[in-house]
């Protein structure tokens, strides 16, 4: 297999957004609580649940996208659906990034950095 540094990527992302979103959705009152507290003195202090719903339906079309770029990759070596789920996965992490850097939170900020290296690898290797 040609793709497989692709193909384990677009595994990393799905295993990670999958569960992500799925944490979100089950434990949407927490998360909420948590995310008001923690962008409390920013300007997302009142669109905390908007902004988590957003955030959680682009984790799941990443989700949709890298498992989909997965079986494509697979199947008939094509990377598009790998391709747009390692683009929605880069647009997560930056608006992720933005919610903690205006919360101050550089340590976060850091732990998505993290992520987003794959990401861009992934783009990068899929385009």
């Amino acid at each position: 297999m040609n793709n497989t540094a692709s193909l384990l990527v677009l595994l990393f992302l799905a295993i990670t957004y999958v569960q992500s979103a799925y944490d979100k959705l089950f434990g949407w009152k927490e998360n909420v609580s948590w995310l008001q507290e923690h962008f409390a003195k920013t300007i997302l202090k009142n669109y905390v649940p908007s902004a988590l719903m957003l955030l959680v339906t682009l984790e799941l079309i990443t989700s949709v996208l890298t498992l989909v770029g997965c079986v494509e990759l697979c199947v008939s070596g094509g990377k598009a659906f790998g391709l747009y789920g390692s683009v929605f996965s880069c647009i997560c992490l930056l608006l992720m990034l933005v919610g903690q850097r205006l919360a101050k939170d550089y340590e976060g900020a850091k732990t998505i950095a993290i992520y987003y290296v794959p990401s861009v690898l992934a783009v990068w290797w899929l385009s």
